[in-house]
């Protein structure tokens, strides 16, 4: 199949690419025959031509395993298109700090692994445990993406990456687990390269993807206040591997907004005269009041109203899943992971129709147990309000016996 470029645009014969690609055409020849193509391709284009796709209905889950086939292709082109962000501070450049030290990790563990070969001892097993187990900081780097960058594009209608690449960060958070799981039970040399080879190339790719496509297209789309939220936002998940840096530079010239981290003076509202109740179907309480019980709370709560938008998330220190003030007005289909979305959705149909009352689920996380549960909200009249999420560490809880009694305090 031969395409004359004069008769379609540049995205439409990138989606020509990548439709091919899934009715099973090679790589090799696509090269070739897109030869003339990839020299003048651009970052923005083919994020663009993602997100066409996504809007055209072409399933995800298909977008995503060839997601990786996508950098095959595009490689050669995208390395010349690559956008820098001018200042150090910038979010854009912390993301690329990041991944330098995860590059510097991902090297260090294949040389253990390499020296495991030539010695086999149990001390390199343990480095390399430690060393497997230290990945997990770099979750941090994803969720920053998942709830503080993915949120300001779906916000201009560009949904493709929340689509495409929460895919692929589940993709590798299994291939983390996994190796850990391999360096914790000493398996065998091969086990361990293997699982190894797989999350480093998952994770290397991913690096691309970032820094050739999402990145310069999201400098493109965005404006200087988004990026002014996001970095104000950071210390909501923290930094990966990176925080001597931020305090070296200052990255955080501004306090977080209001909404995010409200901390009250005692002196505040004793200025006012007279603090503005709000009126409840029991009593009334001063917006502080209620802040301060909901934070205060052991448990976090995530409230989603009748048009399935966040409206609220109670702001512990210690939450559970993470949060950030640029979910506030997300669709709640774009706060889950691709895989789960068709779960939240049938929930949040079920609670519309009335067909349900309740949803709950419960999960091992970092070594707790994690209750989880849903709840629909109707007015007097019988309306559907939206849907409360309720997610409690449970583990203290699931070890009580007996009784302790009010007296029995100290």
């Amino acid at each position: 199949m031969n395409i004359r470029f004069d008769e379609k645009s540049r995205e439409e014969q990138l989606k020509e690419v990548v439709k091919r690609l899934h009715q099973g055409a090679q790589v090799k020849d696509l090269k070739h025959e897109f030869r003339y193509l990839l020299e003048h391709l651009s970052a923005e284009e083919v994020a663009s031509m993602e997100q066409s796709l996504v809007n055209e209905g072409f399933p995800v889950e298909s977008i995503q395993e060839l997601c990786e086939i996508h950098v095959d292709v595009f490689e050669q082109a995208l390395q010349k298109n690559f956008e820098e962000a001018q200042q150090d501070v910038h979010p854009v450049s912390v993301f690329k700090r990041e991944n330098r030290e995860l590059e510097t990790r991902l090297k260090e563990i294949k040389q253990i692994i390499k020296d495991l070969k030539k010695h086999g001892r149990d001390n390199s097993y343990a480095t390399l445990l430690k060393k497997a187990e230290d990945l997990r900081n770099f979750e941090k780097h994803y969720l920053r993406k998942e709830n503080q960058l993915f949120p300001k594009l779906e916000a201009l209608g560009f949904t493709g990456p929340s689509s495409v690449m929460w895919g692929k960060h589940d993709e590798i958070r299994g291939a983390v687990k996994s190796f850990i799981n391999s360096a914790r039970t000493k398996a065998s040399l091969k086990v361990l390269k293997s699982d190894y080879s797989t999350a480093a190339r998952k994770m290397e790719k991913m690096i691309f993807m970032e820094e050739k496509i999402l990145f310069p297209t999201s400098l493109k789309k965005l404006s200087e206040e988004d990026w002014n939220q996001i970095r104000r936002e950071e210390d909501e998940i923290g930094l990966a591997w990176i925080e001597s840096y931020r305090q070296a530079e200052e990255i955080h010239q501004t306090q977080l907004p209001p909404s995010a981290s409200r901390v009250y003076n005692s002196e505040e509202e004793n200025m006012m005269s007279k603090p503005i109740q709000i009126p409840l179907d029991e009593g009334f309480l001063t917006q502080q009041q209620l802040d301060l019980m909901l934070r205060a709370l052991p448990f976090d709560i995530t409230f989603v109203d009748e048009h399935d938008q966040v409206r609220y998330y109670s702001a512990t220190d210690d939450r559970i899943f993470p949060r950030t003030p640029s979910i506030i007005g997300r669709d709640v289909k774009n706060c889950h992971p691709p895989k789960s979305v068709h779960i939240v959705e049938k929930i949040v149909q079920s609670f519309k129709s009335k067909e349900r009352d309740s949803a709950e689920f419960w999960i091992q996380l970092q070594g707790k147990t994690v209750h989880i549960r849903y709840y629909p909200l109707f007015d007097a009249a019988g309306a559907y309000r939206g849907t409360i999420e309720i997610s409690q560490d449970i583990t203290e809880i699931q070890n009580i016996e007996g009784e302790r009694r009010l007296l029995d305090w100290e």
